[in-house]
């Protein structure tokens, strides 16, 4: 009777014992597979979040270190788990257009993870090392810099008129422009910012290829007593002026693509038409421009355009207008990027080519437009146009009640330099396409 209670004991003993070191194994499984932020979370925001989460940049807060990150750990799960972030609104496959903000499944699958597991440090030694920065500049160091020669007084209520500004280049030879990135000195006043460069033409231009509808272009006149651009901005006769760079809430450098930039004559000034919003605190915002010079010493062109509606009426308390604009092209050409952009009031985007067999292929799909964050989308394989092509852009508008952004769903909306009004248009990149002189090939 003893030796069987002794035995029973020493079993029910031996199961419990064997219960705790399951849990042991699976507690310890469990933390082994959450991951750390040392040795696989930092890398994933090293890749894809610090360019805008630092110091001085977009983002609201940092997230170069484990200190930075931790207190957000719940934010990144909500905010990566629902796809806002990274922000990338484009519906397309992965690999569709150079300048993606996306994350992997791999990628999302260890920041929801980590986020959700506790987010925990990890061995300090798994640590990589910082990314180095140029500071003020994300795309590094440029070559020139050209700013505002004083800093503008924005006011901190009321309606803000375009403002002008004329920048010396000081350029005494023609200049190949690899990228262009626009810093405004205080980015919540600035709601956009056009570049033109403005010179006599050195040699023939190149010629436009796109043609937007005469109707849809023809912008009604300044309001709030917008002062115009000047009709000469160096003195010289036969001056011309072309649109180079677009600044918005959200929109990275621009980038030209491998083997190709922009072409800059001697003696030009750097033109900037400037949108402030007041925003409730009076500043001082003194924009600049950085410039990067190409390395290749004879590239491909590229000229920007833009075409537009500013016919649009959005109906007061109306949920989901479709507003269209259009452009034709007169010879062959490459479209190397489209820039959609509206205002609060703008929801979605879909551009469709129309070839001239008739033929009608969608080219790129916004479904989730979002004004804070607008992009220059940039194609990896260039869209080559023929002759006799259509591009028609179609924005959606939300001016409801139901709109949480809709500055006053009581009113019909037009056309408007305010962000309170609205917009069409859209920004593009091309060069005219590359013709052969021998059958076989020679440029």
């Amino acid at each position: 009777m003893t030796y069987r209670v002794f035995t029973a004991t020493c079993a029910v003993t031996f199961v419990a014992a064997f219960a705790f070191v399951s849990a042991q194994q699976k507690t310890a499984e469990k933390a082994a597979a959450v991951p750390t932020f040392t040795k696989d979370v930092a890398p994933i925001l090293y890749k894809n979040c610090v360019m805008c989460h630092r110091a001085g940049e977009i983002a609201p807060m940092p997230l170069l270190t484990f200190e930075d990150a931790r207190p957000y750990a719940q934010a990144i799960l909500e905010e990566v788990g629902a796809g806002h972030m990274p922000p990338w609104h484009a519906e397309a496959p992965e690999g569709t257009f150079t300048n993606e903000r996306r994350l992997s499944a791999a990628e999302k699958d260890t920041l929801l993870k980590w986020a959700g597991g506790g987010a925990p440090k990890g061995d300090p030694r798994d640590m990589p090392a910082l990314p180095t920065f140029t500071e003020g500049w994300q795309l590094g160091k440029p070559d020139q810099v050209v700013e505002m020669s004083e800093a503008f007084p924005v006011p901190a209520s009321g309606a803000v008129a375009y403002e002008y500004f004329y920048l010396p280049t000081n350029f005494t030879e023609a200049k190949w422009v690899k990228s262009i990135e626009v810093r405004p000195g205080v980015r919540a006043a600035v709601h956009h910012v056009l570049v033109f460069y403005r010179a006599v033409p050195d040699r023939p231009r190149l010629p436009a290829v796109v043609r937007g509808n005469p109707e849809q272009n023809r912008l009604p006149p300044p309001q709030f007593g917008a002062a115009p651009p000047k009709a000469s901005a160096t003195g010289q006769p036969g001056e011309s002026q072309r649109l180079i760079a677009t600044y918005a809430p959200g929109t990275n450098p621009q980038v030209m693509p491998e083997g190709t930039a922009l072409r800059l004559e001697p003696g030009g000034v750097i033109e900037l038409q400037v949108h402030y919003t007041a925003f409730g605190e009076a500043v001082k915002d003194r924009t600049r421009v950085g410039i990067t010079f190409a390395k290749d010493a004879s590239p491909r062109e590229v000229r920007a355009s833009n075409f537009l509606n500013a016919t649009l009426v959005l109906p007061a308390g109306a949920k989901d207008v479709k507003v269209d604009a259009e452009t034709n092209f007169v010879a062959d050409a490459t479209v190397w990027g489209i820039f959609p952009h509206t205002h609060l009031r703008g929801t979605r985007w879909q551009y469709v080519l129309e070839l001239p067999d008739g033929t009608k292929k969608i080219i790129l799909d916004v479904p989730r437009y979002d004004f804070q964050w607008q992009t220059y989308y940039m194609f990896k394989q260039p869209l080559q146009i023929p002759a006799g092509a259509k591009l028609v852009s179609s924005a959606w508008y939300d001016n409801s009640t139901g709109n949480k952004s809709n500055p006053d769903p009581k009113i019909d909306v037009r056309w408007g330099d305010q962000t309170w009004e609205e917009m069409q248009y859209t920004g593009l990149l091309y060069s005219p396409a590359i013709k052969t002189t021998t059958a076989a090939g020679r440029r």
